[in-house]
């Protein structure tokens, strides 16, 4: 801007406010523009409000192909000492079992306490400093190993260094932390230390290396066997016999006839997870079978959402639009109170959609999709048989009505057809699968148009159209700018005409009044 601004001393005129007013009427352009680029972000936001939706739907209706959706199972057992899960794909009916052993983890520990009568040990303290508390010593240069076995047999065997800058603490935090699936800890009430496998099963079945210990180490392991006081066998009556605890599997009889072995409580058979919380008296019976109301909960939170969807989208297609009600420039919301603004600005809003070609064939695809017939070679081929159907009502724009005594029977009936209906295949698709085609087209189609939050502006048509308008008011705004200077360089100069001739008039007043 010119540095020669005079505010209108010689003239007596309210050149800020000419100015200003001039300015103001150069500027309608620049208005125009703002009101431009505020309906074309506003009209971005929401198309992308629509794909929003769009997706939502989207995601349910890839649930409404999975099996599970319509095949959930309930399990209920005749002794809570088996409890049990199906999957979907589980058959119905009664399983008979008779659980004659489960499955423990193998442990051993101290025998005796580790700390001599009247001392006390600190387990977090360095060993070097805790010798003379220990009732039988410490190697402080002896590395020992361990030995856990796998499932199939085979070995994980790791080694430990007992150091004198380490607490007994370290050396057990070391085991517990190795992957040799044990866990090893002092318990100072009762002043040992116990040191357990974390899965249970009996994986150790040669009882010629360590007695069958699942916790393998030798004699010559001066640390586990005699600072820790942990021994893997014992033979006081002459004959090796294993210290260890545990490490069993669980025995079971299915159906009174088939024995099972099983390292884990828990044990799959034909799509039904059983878990075995103690030993049966005898046989026990858990019955599987269709969970309809979970299947007819899944449905009708999807037709829910497919309604709430098509009444937002049908009222955006049909929203009345306000000429008179253009976007507000921000000088205008100086001017006015936040309540009239929201007025405004909903009035502005409305009809950003109205007759949308993208919207409307998107509603057009989905209502077909419905009630188009299913390849199915179930009981069920139509969406009306299993109580699904279009209102007849006009204003409703296409919803759902279900029938849930009529869809509940259908579940019970045939759940595998009902799932055909919405899933069907990539040849013979069924509901589900085309609405997420009619759902993929119509967020492309949007995409081109309104892009999506991480895209950049210049790769979708509104963005372009914003992007150019910004080009055109920075330069209008420059225009403006120039202009603004003028009138004041203008004005300016005025004002030193005058001056100037005030000041000859008074000199000849002076001179020759």
């Amino acid at each position: 801007m010119s540095d020669m601004r005079i505010g209108g001393l010689a003239s007596g005129m309210d050149i800020d406010k000419l100015v200003g007013d001039l300015m103001k009427a150069e500027r309608q352009p620049m208005n125009k523009m703002e009101q431009d680029k505020s309906w074309l972000e506003w009209k971005r936001d929401s198309y992308r409000d629509v794909n929003k939706q769009l997706n939502e739907l989207d995601t349910m209706a890839f649930d409404m192909k999975l099996e599970r959706s319509f095949n959930s199972k309930n399990t209920s057992s005749s002794d809570p000492a088996v409890s049990a899960t199906a999957t979907a794909a589980a058959g119905n009916g009664s399983y008979t079992l008779d659980v004659k052993e489960v499955a423990t983890a193998a442990y051993n520990y101290s025998e005796n306490k580790l700390t001599k009568t009247g001392e006390t040990f600190d387990p977090d303290a360095a060993l070097s400093s805790q010798q003379g508390n220990l009732k039988n010593g410490i190697n402080l240069s002896e590395s020992f190993s361990l030995t856990t076995y796998n499932e199939d047999g085979t070995k994980n065997e790791r080694t430990f260094d007992v150091a004198g800058d380490k607490s007994l603490n370290d050396i057990l935090k070391e085991i517990s932390d190795s992957d040799l699936g044990v866990r090893a800890f002092y318990d100072k009430s009762a002043d040992k230390v116990m040191i357990e496998r974390t899965e249970t099963g009996n994986f150790n079945q040669n009882s010629g290396e360590f007695l069958g210990a699942e916790i393998g180490f030798d004699g010559s392991n001066s640390f586990m066997s005699t600072t820790l006081d942990i021994k893997n066998g014992d033979n006081s009556t002459g004959t090796w016999e294993l210290n260890e605890k545990g490490g069993s599997d669980a025995k079971f009889t299915y159906n009174n006839g088939l024995e099972i072995t099983s390292s884990s409580n828990d044990y799959t058979l034909n799509g039904v997870n059983f878990k075995f919380n103690a030993v049966t008296n005898g046989n026990i019976t858990v019955d599987v079978s269709n969970d309809v109301d979970k299947a007819v909960d899944k449905i009708v939170e999807f037709v829910d959402k497919y309604n709430k969807v098509i009444e937002d989208l049908n009222g955006k297609t049909d929203e009345k639009r306000y000429r008179d009600f253009p976007p507000l420039t921000e000088k205008q919301k100086e001017d006015m109170e936040e309540r009239e603004i929201e007025l405004w600005e909903e009035k502005a809003k409305s009809g950003m959609l109205r007759n949308d070609t993208s919207i409307e064939s998107a509603l057009n695809n989905m209502r077909r999709d419905w009630y188009t017939p299913v390849e199915n070679d179930g009981a069920y081929s139509m969406m009306s048989e299993i109580g699904i159907s279009t209102s007849s009502n006009y204003r409703d724009g296409g919803k759902l009505l279900i029938d849930e005594d009529e869809l509940r029977t259908a579940l019970s009936k045939d759940p595998e057809s009902v799932h055909k209906l919405f899933s069907g295949t990539d040849e013979n698709p069924g509901v589900a699968r085309r609405i997420e085609t009619s759902i993929e087209g119509t967020i492309n189609s949007i995409e081109k148009k309104a892009g999506k939050s991480t895209t950049v502006d210049n790769s979708f048509m509104l963005g372009r159209q914003i992007e150019d308008l910004n080009k055109e008011m920075d330069n209008f705004q420059d225009r403006l700018n120039m202009m603004e200077d003028r009138y004041w360089s203008e004005f300016g100069a005025m004002e030193k005409a005058i001056s100037q001739m005030n000041q000859q008039s008074s000199f000849i007043m002076q001179n020759f009044g």
